[in-house]
């Protein structure tokens, strides 16, 4: 059932997601949803099995490629099922799909053209069982992404992603990280390039099936999204050049036309 004469895809970027999927699939407004995607960056455990007894469409990494080449697959897959909302659901249930139906009616109402689902704006994030290091760093982060924007998002952060068709076509995703920071950088080129965004207050779950990141890759990833907001501000003030903020920069949709790069 289309919303409001849209149609939406939910993609599910997965990495040994077995344990959590099924609860995760049965929570998705299955009629709303249009089309249910899962890429799995080449999981140790059971995750494409259990996916495909589920009747979800999968697409298999060979190799671990990384979070942020897993988005591209999902999203370039998307793409090419002609849907208009597209929204990014980890299946490791650490957010609830209930908030679907809230996230995808704010982009099809024509009001916003990303929307985030964020842990931050009700407050409940520790009580969640956020790490206390993860919660201060990510206030710490998002602070410093806000001044360097000038926009005042209340997390940079969630997994919890819906777009626009448009906004997946126009943005130069080809040029970001295949990493974890693909998060961050995504975000920069929205607001660089003028799409607006929407923020849903989201709850989410901490527990060991939950995917996390280590300490390490946390430092890793906090020091990349520093630079990648330093980029942001000096390729606004034409010190920076970066094909990431060019509008000639590599798009999803070359695939759609030229294949596989």
């Amino acid at each position: 059932m289309a919303l409001q004469g849209k149609t939406i895809a939910v993609v599910l970027p997965a990495y040994n997601a077995a344990a959590t999927l099924k609860t995760t699939y049965e929570e998705i407004p299955h009629d709303l949803v249009d089309h249910i995607l899962l890429v799995d960056d080449s999981s140790q455990d059971e995750t494409v099995r259990v996916a495909r007894e589920l009747g979800i469409a999968v697409f298999v990494h060979d190799s671990n490629l990384g979070y942020g080449a897993n988005q591209k697959t999902c999203y370039s897959e998307a793409l090419k099922l002609g849907v208009d909302v597209i929204i990014m659901l980890h299946p490791d249930y650490q957010y609830t799909p209930r908030l679907i139906p809230a996230m995808a009616s704010m982009i099809t109402s024509g009001h916003y053209d990303v929307v985030l689902g964020s842990r931050i704006l009700g407050g409940t994030a520790i009580k969640g069982g956020m790490p206390v290091y993860k919660y201060i760093s990510n206030r710490m982060l998002t602070l410093f992404e806000n001044l360097m924007t000038m926009a005042k998002l209340s997390e940079y952060h969630t997994g919890y992603r819906a777009f626009s068709r448009e906004v997946l076509e126009q943005l130069p995703l080809l040029e970001n990280s295949d990493d974890f920071v693909f998060d961050n950088q995504i975000l920069l080129q929205t607001l660089h390039f003028g799409f607006r965004i929407g923020e849903v207050s989201c709850p989410a779950k901490y527990f060991p099936e939950a995917s996390s990141i280590n300490f390490g890759a946390s430092v890793k990833y906090g020091l990349q999204v520093i630079t990648a907001a330093l980029q942001f501000r000096l390729n606004r003030w034409g010190l920076l050049k970066l094909p990431l903020f060019s509008s000639r920069g590599r798009k999803l949709n070359s695939r759609l036309t030229k294949g596989e790069e």
